[in-house]
């Protein structure tokens, strides 16, 4: 990359030492002309008679002639000793003149006519060149005048010069492959970004192409190169696009600066600006087909000026806002427009003709072209490294930085410790199989490393990680021989036969009709399965004990199946042979599970139980914006946690009254709120067997019609991993709450492993951040740059964010400074019953904003 730099640099340093030595070429082939002058008006006539005769000539007093816009007809007297050659040469270097008579007067007789102009065919010039040139000869024993009457509709410029012939061709070959450097850098500069458009499809470099092509052809016009070169049998398409060209090159350089700078992201605002201009300058060029070219050129070139003013502004404020694109654009930008503001002035005869303000745009075009080539490369250069990184990181988990759905799937699916697909993945994979083929008998087998607390306790965390790594190593290797097993996953690099399901647990499916029929091979793998580590010298004893469980012999869905897995490696069974199957006469955890669900009845119909409220807090504005209802059991004499009395209903159809119960409750207590003066809303977890009930949207629409005074302030929540055991009839049943004006968050964001394309369909207007990504912010760099990511990817999305777990000042501030919308967590207070919370709501309304929270 930095020789891309150096070439184009030193391509932009020999466009200005040819330029400048064309400039400075003052030879003594030349002459400018002191000329004298008469305007004649519109409404007037005046032929070459009247102009000999008439006392109205006027001294230019060694200006070149620049009138501006002007719709008179301009007569000049030019004087031709001032090249002593008998055979002379004059040239009109401004190629953009309508109608052109040239005459040449000896001792008072007219000996040579010549009209010429851009309105006629290239071909009738009397010398093929895209200046105007008249070849004349003189004598030296005769008076000679040249005449020139001069017409057009456009810039009244006419710069003359008068040449010795052989002196000017010389001259004009030097400037000419001046020209020939300036488009082959151009040139240039188009194909390196069209074929990187071409290789990555990016938007973006089609733009700067365009934009680029736009000046080349402008300036191309401008010289009059385009009309020798591409259409010199059509005067009117030279003139249609030296007017269009200026239009059309504003219109691809917006969008080409609205992309390269972000500003739909970076400034809303300025980018309806530019979108503004953009309406503008499209107008313009439709218009340009349908007015003269007078009216078209005055036009465009007036709106070029604001035009590139605008391109200018926005650079240094981008600049100084900190947009790290910012610093190449406001210099190229800015040598752009002074040319082309240079240009434009001297169009005007605000400027009067000189080397700069007759190549302003190209020096400007040049450099321009130069820098944002330079800019972009540069940019290719880090979106590549970016993304060798990222693929990095895809392999080996321990990639800084990653786009945000790679890097949420990555850690959805596997463990950051062993690189093994996690329980999340092995559960998809199962669903998957069942789904696919429910005939088929499966085995979901567990392994648990029984002895791994000992050896923890005995050499560390760290080295029981290490041993953990080569413990699945290992393991993925014996398991990938069993007949009949299945991949959980597979990427580029290799096959995973084997899933991380807790720190010393470790799962595989097999088919169970196959691996049925081949016993040795379940022998021979439980004995490579139970042969010690050797690790650091020694012969570390694992321990493992394996249990499974068959589907559909045991259960049927994916969750049954690992629980009885898990309770069949921990029987008798698996300990004494190290293998063990499901045998529901020796489940023990079902009476108490029945028992369980017995109470939970009983006290959801005598309630029994209570919603706790948690306060959700705006970082913006440090005001409590909503509260969450979270279902606690309080009389209970032995607790049980919310998750697991959640997911004692799932299992059990409780959810569904329960949930209903919880609704109801919430409306209770919203409305005690506003009898107290909070008008604040209420967030309630939604289960997916839920979301499976074909009345649950009717329901609750119905609920809600009957309390009209909390419409839209009952948030409904859903996890993410949820939603995924039944995608479709979840989305359904959420557009379906949606419509009716029912507001929905997503929570647990980050723990599950949901598709960020199925996310962004969801009817959604909040995401939680899931609190196993918020509790380690402050000393882990991998989570801020998860969380950050994600805070950014959401925004994008149109979601407003929410911490959860948040419990010190520290944490908070990050979050802050990441943009992050509202927090949860023990930082305010835990989950209170009403009465507390209402004293925490007035404690916190006094003095709670002026004091440090945690």
């Amino acid at each position: 990359m930095r020789h891309i730099a150096q070439f184009f640099a030193l391509a932009g340093a020999l466009i200005m030492m040819a330029f400048g030595t064309q400039a400075n070429a003052a030879s003594p082939g030349f002459a400018e002309p002191d000329m004298d002058y008469i305007r004649v008006a519109p409404s007037e006539q005046m032929d070459l008679r009247e102009a000999l005769a008439s006392d109205r000539w006027q001294s230019l007093e060694g200006e070149s002639p620049n009138f501006g816009y002007i719709r008179d007809t301009v007569w000049l007297r030019v004087p031709v000793s001032a090249i002593p050659s008998d055979r002379k040469l004059l040239e009109i270097r401004y190629p953009q003149l309508d109608d052109i008579t040239f005459y040449l007067i000896e001792n008072g007789v007219v000996r040579q006519r010549i009209s010429t102009g851009d309105h006629l065919p290239f071909a009738q010039r009397q010398i093929q060149h895209r200046n105007f040139l008249f070849s004349f000869e003189t004598d030296p024993l005769s008076d000679y005048q040249v005449f020139l009457r001069v017409r057009t509709q456009g810039a009244m410029q006419i710069p003359i010069r008068l040449w010795d012939p052989r002196t000017y061709f010389e001259a004009t070959s030097i400037e000419d492959q001046m020209h020939a450097i300036y488009y082959g850098i151009l040139i240039m500069v188009i194909f390196f970004n069209l074929f990187i458009f071409l290789a990555l499809r990016e938007r973006m470099y089609l733009l700067y192409v365009l934009s680029t092509l736009s000046y080349l052809m402008f300036i191309g016009s401008l010289n009059g190169s385009t009309y020798q070169l591409l259409w010199p049998e059509s005067p009117w398409l030279h003139n249609q696009a030296m007017v269009l060209a200026v239009p059309v090159a504003l219109i691809f350089t917006l969008l080409f600066s609205r992309a390269f700078l972000n500003l739909r992201v970076t400034s809303p605002r300025m980018d309806k600006l530019v979108w503004y201009t953009v309406l503008v300058n499209v107008a313009v060029a439709v218009t340009t087909f349908v007015t003269d070219y007078s009216v078209a050129s005055r036009l465009t070139v007036a709106l070029a000026i604001p035009s590139c003013l605008l391109l200018t502004v926005m650079g240094p404020i981008q600049w100084i806002r900190g947009n790290p694109q910012a610093g190449y654009y406001t210099i190229a930008w800015g040598l752009l427009t002074l040319g082309s503001a240079i240009t434009a002035a001297n169009k005007y005869g605000f400027v009067p003709n000189s080397f700069v303000t007759a190549y302003g745009i190209e020096i400007g075009s040049a450099l321009e072209a130069i820098l944002l080539t330079i800019a972009l490369a540069a940019r290719l250069y880090q979106e590549r490294e970016g993304k060798v990184r990222a693929r990095e990181a895809e392999i080996t988990a321990m990639a800084a930085r990653r786009s945000a759905e790679l890097r949420l799937i990555e850690q959805a699916l596997h463990n950051p410790l062993t690189g093994l697909p996690n329980r999340a993945c092995l559960e998809m994979t199962i669903s998957e199989l069942i789904n696919r083929e429910p005939d088929k008998r499966l085995s979901i087998a567990v392994i648990h490393l029984s002895n791994l607390p000992a050896i923890t306790k005995t050499l560390g965390h760290r080295n029981t990680d290490r041993l953990l790594e080569l413990a699945a190593r290992r393991f993925n290797s014996i398991v990938s021989e069993l007949p009949g097993i299945c991949t959980v996953e597979t990427t580029d690099q290799q096959s995973f036969y084997l899933a991380s399901l807790e720190s010393a647990t470790f799962g595989f499916i097999v088919e169970a009709d196959v691996i049925s029929e081949t016993p040795r091979a379940i022998v021979r793998a439980l004995e490579e399965i139970r042969k010690p580590l050797d690790y650091l010298g020694m012969q570390l004893p694992l321990d493992p004990h394996t249990g499974s469980a068959i589907y559909p012999d045991h259960a049927t869905d994916t969750n049954t199946l690992i629980r009885r897995a898990f309770i069949a490696q921990g029987s008798d069974d698996a300990r004494d042979r190290g293998l063990a199957y499901y045998q529901p006469s020796r489940d023990s955890y079902s009476a108490d599970r029945l028992t369980l669900v017995s109470e939970l009845q009983h006290a959801l119909q005598h309630g029994e139980l209570a919603l706790y409220l948690q306060p959700k807090l705006s970082l913006k504005t440090r005001e409590v914006v909503g509260l969450e209802a979270l279902i606690r059991w309080p009389d209970r004499k032995k607790p049980i946690p919310a998750d697991e009395l959640i997911a004692l209903a799932e299992q059990t159809g409780l959810i569904k009254p329960l949930t209903r119960w919880v609704l109801e409750n919430s409306l209770e207590l919203r409305a005690r709120l506003l009898e107290n003066g909070y008008p604040l809303n209420i967030s309630v977890n939604i289960s997916p067997n839920n979301l499976r009930e074909p009345d649950f949207p009717l329901y609750v629409q119905r609920l809600m019609s009957s309390h009209h005074t909390h419409r839209g302030a009952i948030i409904l929540e859903v996890t993410e991993t949820s939603m995924m055991q039944d995608p479709v009839n979840s989305l359904r049943a959420l557009n379906s709450l949606h419509t009716t004006g029912i507001p929905l968050s997503i929570d647990d964001f980050g723990s599950g492993y949901s598709s960020l394309s199925y996310i962004k369909r969801l009817p959604a207007s909040e995401i939680k951040i899931d609190r196993s990504l918020i509790t380690d912010l402050a000393s882990q760099a991998g989570d801020r740059v998860i969380v950050q990511t994600t805070i950014e990817m959401c925004h994008s999305l149109g979601y407003s964010v929410v911490a959860e777990g948040v419990e010190s000042s520290e944490t908070m501030e990050l979050l802050e400074k990441m943009g992050c919308d509202m927090i949860q967590g023990y930082i305010l207070t835990p989950p209170l019953p009403f009465d507390d919370v209402i004293v925490w709501l007035g404690d916190y309304k006094h003095h709670g904003r002026g004091r440090k929270l945690g």
